[in-house]
């Protein structure tokens, strides 16, 4: 006889005698064990089908209730699922290299604030539709910024996009001879942050600031667009022409980070 182990169910009525009736839970390496692994297969449930067995012996252990088991084994199956999301939209978000907020020096950067930061890493603002644009000569972090933000929000739930404003272009530019510019725009229109970088490195022709303006315009006051550029924000021509009017004072709710 397979090995059984009475657990009480808080929803069960008493006996006569003033006893709760016991129920049996099938521990490890019974033969259920089999067709429980398959039917997490069929359904589904990674993180059921590695666990269940952790946590039956658990709850033999612990004496808890089924509805205790079955409230552990989903849970388990939540924090599993939640974890997995964070990883695709990291890897959709195509960042090239790995960079957090929590390992920026703000002491050789002074000019940003960790408050300011924090802010930036509730998904708020990227919510709102707002933008954000980190200013500042090579090597002052605007690049570990833009990706540490990107990264908190993309581990929020929401979808990022990391691109440089060349590849962006070329990608625009590619896009447009081959005819399949609406569906590349309608793409970039639906990511909730589009991490733009290396703004300044570029002098953008006509028809390659045409071509970004028409990503501007379509996310515009919809989707929150981060910008990271090496030119003083009054000399950034094409960009105050097409964006001057997202960017808030730092006294009041701040999206312009100063990182120079």
């Amino acid at each position: 006889m397979s090995p059984t182990i009475t657990v009480t169910d808080q929803d069960d009525e008493p006996d006569t005698d003033g006893r709760v009736p016991g129920r049996r839970l099938s521990l490890p390496g019974d033969p259920e064990d089999m067709l429980i692994d398959e039917a997490c297969r069929e359904l589904r449930l990674p993180a059921f089908r590695e666990r269940f067995i952790d946590l039956a012996a658990g709850a033999r252990r612990e004496q808890a209730t089924y509805k205790q088991f079955l409230l552990d084994m989903l849970q388990a199956e939540l924090t599993d699922r939640d974890l997995r999301r964070q990883q695709r939209l990291l890897r959709l978000a195509r960042f090239p290299r790995p960079k957090r907020l929590e390992d920026f020096d703000f002491a050789k950067n002074p000019n940003v604030t960790p408050e300011v930061v924090a802010d930036l890493k509730s998904p708020t603002w990227v919510r709102e539709g707002r933008p954000l644009v980190l200013i500042g000569d090579s090597g002052t972090g605007k690049s570990h910024l833009l990706i540490g933000i990107g990264t908190a929000i993309a581990e929020t739930g929401l979808s990022v996009r990391y691109t440089t404003t060349s590849a962006l272009v070329n990608e625009l530019a590619e896009a447009d001879a081959n005819r399949r510019l609406s569906s590349v725009i309608a793409r970039y229109s639906k990511i909730d942050l589009l991490c733009l970088d290396e703004f300044g490195y570029l002098n953008l022709d006509r028809k390659g600031a045409k071509l970004l303006f028409q990503i501007f315009t379509e996310r515009e006051e919809r989707k929150a667009t981060a910008v990271a550029t090496n030119s003083p924000f009054t000399k950034a021509h094409m960009f105050r022409r097409t964006c001057a009017r997202w960017c808030l004072n730092s006294t009041g709710s701040t999206c312009k980070v100063d990182a120079a």
